[in-house]
């Protein structure tokens, strides 16, 4: 039987079957979502906020609630799309505003621009490079390294 989720602030509606995840919703509606860690919940780049309907969703894992515990973004409301099963009706997903940082090539090529949003970090939600910020190499070399702590964490957290 197939729900409804409403996605703010873009005010989409998307249908997703009972027990699936938010993850799928969040995909099947084209939005950059990040899955580092293969939505196993120890990433945090699907973060998201639940606006209304938490009742309507499966129980928060240790896991998830261990992830959601290092991300510096983290309020009561948050989940982890990849974790969050829907089983009711009435659930409002809010997206976190920014990007998550994904690719370094597409980064490279703002440089000297002006960051139109938030640019994030994959691990823990905090702002790596504010909206309006200009790009500079300096950033560039910052955000190249925080690509490399992921990969790092990520492979030491699949060996767990």
């Amino acid at each position: 039987m197939s729900k409804v989720v409403r996605l703010d602030p873009i005010g989409q509606e998307a249908t997703v079957s009972t027990n699936d995840h938010l993850l799928s919703v969040l995909l099947k509606q084209e939005l950059q979502v990040l899955q580092e860690c293969g939505g196993r919940g120890m990433c945090a780049t699907c973060h998201i906020f639940i606006k209304e309907g938490m009742e309507h969703l499966s129980p928060v894992s240790r896991r998830e609630r261990r992830t959601l515990g290092v991300i510096a973004t983290c309020q009561h409301q948050s989940r982890l799309a990849c974790q969050s099963k829907v089983v009711g009706e009435g659930v409002v997903v809010e997206l976190p505003s920014g990007m998550y940082l994904s690719e370094m090539s597409e980064i490279e090529n703002l440089i000297g621009r002006r960051t139109e949003e938030n640019i994030l970090h994959p691990l823990d939600g905090r702002v790596l490079v504010e909206t309006g910020k200009l790009i500079t190499r300096s950033m560039i070399t910052q955000l190249k390294e925080t690509q490399s702590e992921v990969a790092t964490q990520v492979a030491t957290s699949q060996l767990n």
